[in-house]
């Protein structure tokens, strides 16, 4: 039980990390250009995890790369930071934390992870706190903005369940070094040829995208990959229910702004939706690739009959 707390604490820096980007990309990152954000984001991020190991990919690593790369790396930065620019920041964020229901329904079809019903309604409780923390009747919704940020949230759930699904034999660095450069190296020709060349940054979206490249990204994703690896999918999906949470606490922080009761009561929600997903049954089935774990009495007594 304590090494599955110490996993969802790791875990948690990811979904932290993340909330902050929504403040980070209105106050600071320059407009109109999210193929270059996203190439901007992944391409630091993954060499900078790349000089951690040094490990190149070998055999089906190749293409598992190239396919995470999109769903999780340069499809998914590139819709983010779109939705960022087109949605308020509150709409973005509670169309992302319905994300913890894909992930159980991708792992149950792809994991056979079949969803506890405490991680359903936990999930559930959480999506409605969020709702009633975030939505207050925002202006301004772009429909091009909400398509974004569904597909981004598919489009990473997918991934983030394949990634659990390939992960044997590799260590979380090269892994999530290999998903970050092929992400960023197949966003690039894409932003030469939609957004033309980058334009030169000034001083405040250096500094923002050093931020969201070397702490929400290199440092995320090790954190978020790590707690896939040693939880169920559906605990580590309620735990990105804390990126809309402190988004909201960063933004009041930032903005010198104090939350409403409605807003600490979608909070506790949130949080309590959190903690009703993390209630489990003794018999719950294990973490799909498990190994099963023979009593030693059983061992012997095989040897005494062989």
């Amino acid at each position: 039980m304590e090494a599955k707390w110490m996993w969802m604490l790791i875990t948690a820096i990811a979904p932290i990390a993340w909330g902050s980007t929504y403040v980070v990309t209105h106050a600071l990152l320059p407009p109109g250009e999210p193929l270059w954000g996203g190439v901007i984001r992944a391409l630091p991020a993954g060499l900078l995890l790349l000089l951690v190991r040094r490990r190149r990919p070998r055999g089906a690593w190749w293409w598992r790369s190239a396919v995470l790369g999109v769903l999780n790396m340069g499809g998914f930065f590139a819709l983010v930071y779109a939705a960022a620019q087109l949605l308020p920041s509150s709409i973005a964020a509670t169309l992302m934390a319905t994300s913890p229901l894909a992930m159980m329904g991708f792992a149950w079809l792809l994991l056979s992870e079949r969803p506890r019903a405490t991680a359903v309604v936990g999930a559930l409780v959480g999506v409605g706190g969020v709702c009633v923390m975030l939505l207050g009747g925002a202006a301004g919704v772009h429909p091009l903005g909400i398509v974004a940020s569904v597909a981004a949230m598919l489009l990473s759930s997918v991934g983030y369940v394949l990634a659990t699904r390939w992960s044997g034999g590799v260590d979380v660095f090269s892994s999530t070094s290999w998903q970050l450069l092929a992400g960023g190296l197949i966003l690039l020709p894409f932003a030469f040829l939609f957004e033309g060349p980058p334009h030169a940054l000034d001083a405040g979206a250096i500094a923002g995208f050093a931020y969201v490249s070397v702490i929400a990204t290199a440092v995320a994703f090790v954190a978020w990959f790590t707690g896939l690896r040693h939880l169920r999918a559906g605990t580590v999906g309620l735990l990105g229910l804390l990126n809309p949470v402190a988004g909201v606490l960063l933004g009041t922080i930032v903005a010198a702004e104090t939350l409403t009761a409605r807003q600490w009561i979608g909070l506790a929600i949130v949080l309590g939706g959190i903690a009703i997903g993390q209630v489990a049954k003794a018999s719950s089935m294990p973490r799909v690739g498990a190994k099963k774990v023979v009593p030693v009495a059983a061992v012997e007594k095989s040897r005494m009959r062989s």
